[in-house]
């Protein structure tokens, strides 16, 4: 027996603070990727913003607040919080948006430790974490044609109007591929005409018939839900969402999914995970919204995973929905041409430094008075 100069046992010691302290066993339940990312700019309201007195923390009932719902996991954390720090950047009101962030309950990474994550990065952000309880759903998910498809937090956006507090009525939900180059309070101020409930870009030239099976199409019963609506229903993204959540709440929208996903478990008639039930309750009852607030598909192709060019147009949000992700491909240094627009709101610290390297150099070589900018875009950020 080892004993200390106290007269304890130091291997008795020992064994207490792996098991106590919030350090111990590092390789077990360790969180390294806190020293991996460098804390965010602080960002401060403009001139026109709501005052608010420098001593209290808004609470998410503040009916001055813009609200906005994403997933947070270890495995997209990165896309996450450049997420966060493009809205951050971009919003004329910083310090009045409220972030709602859904963790998985079984993460590999606790929704504490990502809790105490963000707050590194981001000292001053308004923001709460609810945990999801994936079994709420597990029962319900099927098979996709990607496995990326089939995680629960794919279906947490389900359960918005259950976890937020009551008094939130309206958020914008975002995936965490997206960055924001425009200010978020002008898709908050999107208004939701008449009874619809969300609001979103619609792509109508969509072949809408694709995302159902034919077992669907030829049961009159099944398809004929499209017919009882006042226009045809186009395809829209769920990864860019004004949600009304008190009409959500009032027609018990979560049930009206859940029951297409319970069919769906009987009878095959779609093959894309979380998208089409939301387009069996929602298609032809849309809100649209200007594409320059989701120019989706950057991610490329599910299959090869190639490279896309930016729509025709204005951009005020892209998304990089698809197989590849930018950080994923700046890393294995075989990035797509528009993945260096992600880039300057990457807050991992390898990929940070790298970039600030880039543009100084950059900045070296070009005329920034012309109306070209380092990434050849800047005609369509109107």
């Amino acid at each position: 027996m080892i004993m200390g100069i106290f007269g304890f046992d130091i291997s008795l010691c020992f064994l207490l603070i792996l098991v106590f302290s919030p350090f111990g066993c590092l390789g077990i339940r360790s969180f390294p990727e806190e020293r991996r990312f460098i804390e965010a700019p602080e960002y401060r309201n403009g001139v026109t913003c709501p005052l608010t007195a420098k001593t209290t923390s808004l609470t998410s009932c503040d009916p001055s607040l813009v609200h906005v719902a994403m997933t947070l996991d270890s495995e997209y954390l990165r896309g996450s919080m450049a997420a966060v720090h493009s809205v951050l950047r971009h919003a004329s009101c910083p310090e009045h948006i409220f972030f709602h962030f859904i963790a998985a309950e079984f993460d590999a990474s606790s929704p504490r430790v990502l809790t105490q994550l963000v707050r590194s990065i981001f000292p001053s952000l308004n923001f709460k974490v609810y945990i999801f309880r994936e079994d709420t759903v597990l029962n319900l998910i099927s098979s996709s044609i990607r496995q990326a498809l089939e995680n629960p937090l794919n279906y947490a956006r389900n359960y918005l109007g259950d976890m937020l507090d009551t008094c939130v009525t309206r958020v914008i939900y975002l995936d965490s591929d997206v960055v924001l180059v425009d200010d978020v309070q002008k898709l908050w101020g999107v208004h939701l005409s008449g009874s619809r409930i969300i609001g979103a870009p619609e792509y109508c030239h969509a072949n809408f018939t694709k995302y159902f099976t034919d077992t669907f199409w030829s049961d009159p019963d099944l398809s004929g839900v499209f017919g009882s609506r006042k226009r045809n229903p186009c395809y829209f993204n769920t990864g860019v969402m004004v949600m009304d959540l008190k009409k959500w709440r009032e027609g018990d929208y979560r049930k009206k999914i859940e029951s297409w996903m319970e069919l769906q478990r009987q009878k095959r008639i779609y093959e894309l995970g979380s998208l089409p039930p939301f387009l069996l309750v929602f298609g032809g009852l849309v809100e649209p919204i200007n594409h320059r607030w989701n120019q989706h598909g950057l991610g490329g192709d599910n299959v090869l995973g190639s490279c896309r060019s930016l729509h025709p147009g204005p951009v005020s949000l892209l998304h990089w929905s698809g197989k590849g992700k930018p950080w994923v491909r700046l890393d294995e240094k075989r990035p797509c041409p528009l993945d260096y627009l992600w880039e300057p709101y990457d807050l991992y610290k390898v990929n940070y430094q790298r970039s600030k390297m880039r543009l100084h150099q950059r900045s070296n070589n070009l005329d920034f008075s012309s109306s070209t900018n380092l990434f050849g875009y800047s005609n369509y950020f109107i």
